[in-house]
């Protein structure tokens, strides 16, 4: 069995649909199951829309989702009356939120209609080209989850439901991604990018044998083609070294993704829907042999950096868990550490509300900030193995005039992480890609 997701530009108009159940009907002996997302902007259609009924105004992007859907199902041959109750259940919730305060649970509420449309017809093409297929609301086959609506979290339980229940099917199911439901029925998103995660959880509970993950790009790159053209696909790369290219930047893959299939070490293959014939990439728990030392190199821009600096650290202890206490309280997460004697340099993501947790440091310690930072990783399991490597990034920089702000690297070594100013980002990303890989 094999986990087939497809992204947003996947799906994202009625060829792109023909062309995704050409690519599931190829792999029908694997027993696919298949995950979508919405198609393509769709999610940002229904904020607008939620914007709008909670700002009283007429629902113009009510009828973008509609033009939408039924211009697809028009070019696809396919009947209206597939998305009828959707679009009636949505014009509902729409009528029943003008003028009213919109928080994460009615936002997640919207938001679901994306994916609930898009599996009902890719379940449709499928059918019609002799694939036998069933779409599915992921919480019908037992996809529960926490109540953190916004960014859910899957209940344990959820994993023995999925299994059971595809066990059962008949069909290739087509499952909405992003989407789940808590035990009480509210509905839940998983975060933006969260299909990725849904398609992760769900190879786990049936213990897949391949999780693919069908993109717009060939795989995973050695670094942004949008910054350097010539960056190279990687045949196959491990999943601690995707973990660290997912968080500090890589557009592929959503961070938790990795987790579920790591923990069964189920390998995960990021193809090109444009480029089916492409062998795109592959993460494995151990990537195996490679001459690189240097896998990838990742960009993540607009970072604040703070700098806390106190002489009641020296000798002291629990001032770090006071610290990073004030960052949970706010519910800001930490990207980057690099620690002294008497001071502590990190890194969080955006510039946005920083006053409060500002405040609360300064009750600590002296405090230094910088915006508009950027984080380059260099990210290569070989590191470990061969001397130098830092000498050579730092020098190369060096050469070009980079001013590096912090360093940190990590206890498994498979990364150098350093902070630069952001209008050095990509001016950094492209020396060091060209000192690696020429």
């Amino acid at each position: 069995m094999i986990i087939m997701k497809f992204g947003g530009t996947s799906v994202g108009s009625a060829e792109r649909i023909r062309n995704t159940a050409k690519i599931v009907k190829s792999n029908a002996k694997k027993r696919p199951v298949v995950v979508v997302s919405a198609v393509a902007k769709m999610t940002d259609a229904l904020i607008m829309l939620a914007n709008e009924c909670r700002e009283g105004k007429g629902n113009s992007a009510l009828e973008h989702i509609k033009k939408i859907h039924y211009g697809i199902l028009g070019q696809l041959g396919l009947n209206n009356e597939l998305l009828e109750h959707d679009m009636a259940e949505l014009e509902n919730l729409a009528s029943k939120s003008k003028n009213k305060k919109s928080d994460s649970r009615l936002l997640d509420c919207f938001q679901s209609f994306g994916e609930r449309m898009s599996s009902k017809i890719v379940a449709a093409q499928l059918n019609k080209i002799g694939v036998k297929a069933r779409a599915f609301d992921s919480w019908d086959l037992g996809f529960l989850t926490n109540s953190e609506f916004g960014n859910a979290e899957p209940l344990e339980a959820s994993h023995a439901r999925i299994k059971n229940s595809i066990r059962k099917l008949d069909a290739v199911p087509v499952i909405t991604g992003f989407i789940g439901k808590t035990e009480n029925g509210e509905i839940t998103t998983l975060g933006r990018g969260g299909s990725d995660y849904t398609a992760a959880i769900i190879g786990a509970a049936v213990d897949a044998d391949e999780i693919q993950i069908w993109t717009d790009v060939d795989g995973i790159m050695s670094t942004d083609p949008r910054i350097v053209k010539n960056a190279k696909t990687l045949d196959k790369i491990s999943f601690a070294e995707a973990s660290e290219l997912a968080y500090f930047g890589a557009k592929v893959l959503h961070p938790k993704t990795i987790l579920p299939a790591m923990d069964k070490g189920i390998p995960v293959r990021v193809l090109n829907s444009f480029n089916p014939k492409n062998k795109g990439t592959t993460i494995l728990k151990k990537s195996g042999k490679n001459h690189r030392a240097v896998k990838a190199i990742a960009c993540k821009k607009n970072v604040t950096r703070i700098n806390v600096d106190s002489k009641r650290m020296l000798g002291a202890y629990g001032f770090l868990a006071r610290l990073f206490d004030v960052f949970a309280e706010h519910k800001r997460s930490v990207d980057v550490v690099s620690t002294s004697e008497v001071s502590v340099s990190l890194t969080i993501d955006g510039n946005g509300n920083l006053e409060p947790i500002l405040g609360k440091l300064k009750d600590i310690a002296n405090i230094d900030m910088a915006k508009n930072k950027a984080i380059i990783c260099v990210v290569g399991e070989n590191m470990r193995q061969i001397p130098g490597i830092a000498g050579i990034t730092f020098s190369t920089l060096g050469k070009d005039g980079i001013n590096v702000e912090m360093i940190s690297q990590g206890a498994s070594q498979i990364n150098i992480t350093f902070i630069v100013d952001g209008k050095d980002a990509e001016k950094a990303v492209k020396v060091l890609h060209r000192e690696y890989f020429g």
